[in-house]
């Protein structure tokens, strides 16, 4: 297979495995200088420290640092670093399932986020791995919500990018979970969820509505105990929070959701106390590169259900 030419460097390192900001100048753009211009387009990001950046040569060109009287170029591009915000430690570890030359795949634990985003920068599971591993090129193949647990994917050969990532843009990764969630025994098993889901930027909870199905989702209980289940679920579709908006639907919402069917306020950054019951457990998929057929599975599991004999299903959860 064909492997793409791997993006050029950019010409500032990593910080604590944070990848500088890019800004490319616009073509049509009037202004004087470089830094006028980065003064309109991000006075949220550099505001009062624009002046302080560029004195301390922290703003650069692919031919070095700039000056405050450095001119407009239209067209070209600068990096600097954003100021890293102040984050609570997550305190659980990434546990490593699989790593070659090409792909690193780890049991991501709750409340970790997979990239960098927002407020939680530092303390994700890339920023990690690219630290602890030294692995500076690391990009994710997919991702996994922040309070989601479980396998996800990352790519260490910057030449088989497109490959890794094409697998799950054309559904070519087979991928399960597992949830806890009230029983319900009025709901059919197993079932099929087809939905219409709507997920608007700046906007916390996803919806359904009328409309053309764009998210599908199985069901499967595998073992109850009292009110409570233990779920098999199946993503056919990757919509955002497609399997917690689902079993919300069903009117069996999985427990530690803070989102769906209700948003709940907040908790403070450093409580852990209630890790939200959903585990990404295994991924199957045909490697493009080599042909090997690869089937892992996590071997995390559900605090709500950590109190049960050995599972009906044991086999899903061993590699």
């Amino acid at each position: 297979m064909r492997r793409r030419t791997p993006p050029a460097p950019a010409p500032l390192p990593q910080r604590q495995g944070v990848d500088p900001v890019r800004v490319r100048l616009p073509l049509d753009g009037g202004w004087a200088t470089v830094a006028d211009y980065l003064a309109h387009r991000l006075p949220d990001e550099v505001g009062d420290r624009l002046a302080e950046m560029v004195q301390g040569g922290e703003i650069v060109t692919a031919d070095g640092p700039i000056d405050a009287a450095t001119p407009y170029q239209p067209g070209a591009s600068v990096w600097f670093h954003r100021d890293l915000p102040a984050e609570t430690p997550v305190p659980f570890p990434v546990e490593l399932v699989h790593r070659d030359e090409r792909l690193v795949i780890v049991d991501k634990p709750h409340f970790l986020a997979t990239t960098p985003r927002g407020s939680h920068v530092v303390e994700t599971a890339l920023s990690r791995l690219r630290t602890e591993l030294d692995l500076p090129h690391l990009v994710p193949a997919h991702r996994l919500d922040r309070l989601t647990a479980g396998l996800v994917m990352f790519i260490a050969d910057p030449r088989a990018r497109g490959a890794y990532q094409g697998l799950f843009r054309d559904r070519l990764v087979h991928k399960e979970y597992q949830a806890v969630a009230p029983y319900l025994p009025e709901l059919e098993q197993p079932r099929t969820v087809r939905s219409r889901m709507v997920k608007e930027r700046g906007v916390i909870a996803a919806r359904e509505e009328p409309g053309e199905v764009n998210a599908v989702s199985r069901v499967e209980l595998l073992e109850r105990r009292g009110g409570l289940a233990r779920y098999r679920l199946v993503p056919l579709t990757g919509r955002t929070h497609q399997l917690r908006l689902h079993m919300s639907s069903l009117g069996a919402p999985i427990i530690g959701d803070p989102v769906y069917p209700v948003v709940l306020p907040p908790v403070a950054p450093d409580d852990f106390s209630r890790p939200l019951q959903l585990l990404a457990t295994t991924l199957e998929f045909t490697d493009p590169i080599t042909g090997r057929e690869l089937r892992l599975r996590s071997r995390r599991t559900l605090a709500a259900w950590a109190d049960q004999p050995v599972m009906a299903d044991r086999h899903l959860l061993e590699c």
